[in-house]
């Protein structure tokens, strides 16, 4: 079943580079879009499709992330001349910006982008990709993901993709009551030595009542069925979910992960001159979202 509140054209599928790469997502794609699309979008307009997202903005924080969230084009825009992308393509930046941070418990130098499809584009089950090409920067921390629409974590939490600025490999997980936080659900895959996060990837997951297939590039990397999960706790992964696209920089997860403090939080002074200097970005080609495989 899915549940959802936009419907999109089907779109040609992406190119990837590498022979063998294109080979395999172009099949993987056909089959895929054999299926009836429910939701897309190409990021082929002027801006961001606020009929389809929300953004958003400077009241959120979490896990001690060292940017605050601004909604600007600075942070959140719309480009047409992109090398690789297919017309189009979103762009979440994070931005050096001392002095504006509202929060009072909080003072972020940086603000970045992310946007979710809540209220406007839920699904149960599916299978859900984005095309994106990520920066070579360490302790940066962007994300592709999807939430429930209640209290975390127990309306259950997918993560398509995950990356804190070691280029060769990205992270999934899955979240829930009872596996959470530091979840034995996760899991790394390391690119091929001639390829990493800075090419173009399809990112995706094949979401059905029994398991959870992730994929880079139409290559299974994890599978997590539901006795898994069921070892653990409950499955929350039969209820409607949004997604979420979002650029955080430092925080807990690069932190624990390159052990690096100052200058910031998980992040170093690298990163921090290349973000002022405008050179660290997500690009997203495309989100789409297809309706579940006839069997399940």
């Amino acid at each position: 079943m899915i549940r959802t509140l936009f419907l999109a054209a089907t779109a040609a599928p992406a190119l990837l580079a590498g022979t063998a790469g294109q080979a395999q997502v172009a099949q993987t794609s056909a089959e895929a879009e054999a299926r009836k699309l429910v939701f897309a979008d190409e990021f082929d307009g002027p801006a961001l499709d606020r009929a389809k997202w929300n953004v958003v903005g400077m009241d959120f924080w979490v896990n001690n992330e060292q940017q605050a969230y601004l909604d600007s084009p600075e942070t959140i825009a719309i480009a047409s001349h992109v090398e690789g992308a297919d017309g189009g393509a979103l762009v979440l930046r994070p931005v050096y910006r001392p002095g504006i941070d509202t929060r009072k418990d909080r003072k972020a130098d940086f603000v970045s982008g992310r946007i979710n499809s809540l209220g406007k584009a839920e699904f149960t089950h599916g299978r859900i990709e984005a095309r994106i090409r990520m920066p070579d920067a360490t302790g940066v921390w962007p994300a592709f993901w999807m939430l429930g629409d209640g209290k975390w974590p127990d309306t259950g939490e997918i993560d398509i993709m995950e990356y804190v600025g070691e280029r060769d490999w990205t992270g999934v997980a899955l979240h829930g009551p009872g596996y959470s936080g530091e979840t034995p659900l996760v899991n790394k895959f390391v690119f091929d030595p001639a390829t990493d996060v800075t090419d173009w990837h399809v990112y995706a997951v094949e979401w059905t009542s029994q398991s959870i297939l992730f994929e880079v590039d139409g290559r299974l990397t994890y599978r997590v069925t539901r006795p898994m999960v069921e070892h653990y706790g409950p499955w929350r992964f039969d209820n409607p979910k949004h997604l979420i696209l979002n650029f955080a920089i430092g925080g807990a997860y690069p932190v624990k992960t390159n052990g690096i403090r100052r200058p910031y939080n998980g992040m170093p002074r690298a990163t921090v001159d290349a973000i002022k200097a405008g050179q660290v970005a997500m690009y997203v080609d495309w989100v789409r979202v297809y309706e579940p495989l006839e069997s399940e």
